[in-house]
């Protein structure tokens, strides 16, 4: 499964703001939102977040980064109502920093979704240079 495309949302005042339509059915009945690496929301398929877990679990479990990397991880599940939205809960929405119906990015990032608010994915892509592009490229292997 493959996410991929840039939305503009906003959230409304319960908290709540709209999947792209061409996610949902990706996304499936139900998924996970954790907090994400750079100021984001992280939202994995079913699939994907068991994935992420088996990983964490196969490591061993008394080891500092393990157990650092499982409670960063920590998930809430998640479903979309009948009008196509999703409630972030408050803590998340804290963690991204995304104010009340304040304005989101919703980002197709290969096998997750991301949620942003707008002024910090602006400003990470604001930041990003050709050289780093590059040479995370040669650090996964892919140049």
């Amino acid at each position: 499964m493959v996410f991929q495309g840039e939305f503009d949302h906003s959230v409304d005042d319960k908290g709540r703001v709209i999947i792209p339509t061409k996610f949902r059915s990706s996304l499936g009945e139900r998924f996970y939102m954790t907090k994400g690496v750079g100021g984001c929301i992280f939202v994995y398929t079913e699939a994907a977040y068991k994935q992420l877990s088996d990983t964490l679990n196969k490591q061993r479990q008394l080891d500092e980064h393990t157990i650092r990397l499982q409670r960063f991880f920590t998930s809430t599940e998640s479903s979309v109502d009948g009008q196509g939205r999703v409630a972030i809960p408050s803590k998340l929405r804290d963690w991204a920093k995304i104010g009340e119906q304040g304005d989101v990015v919703i980002v197709g990032a290969s096998a997750r979704i991301e949620i942003w608010a707008s002024d910090a994915w602006e400003r990470y892509n604001d930041e990003l240079t050709d050289e780093m592009i590059s040479f995370s490229a040669r650090e996964v292997g892919i140049a």
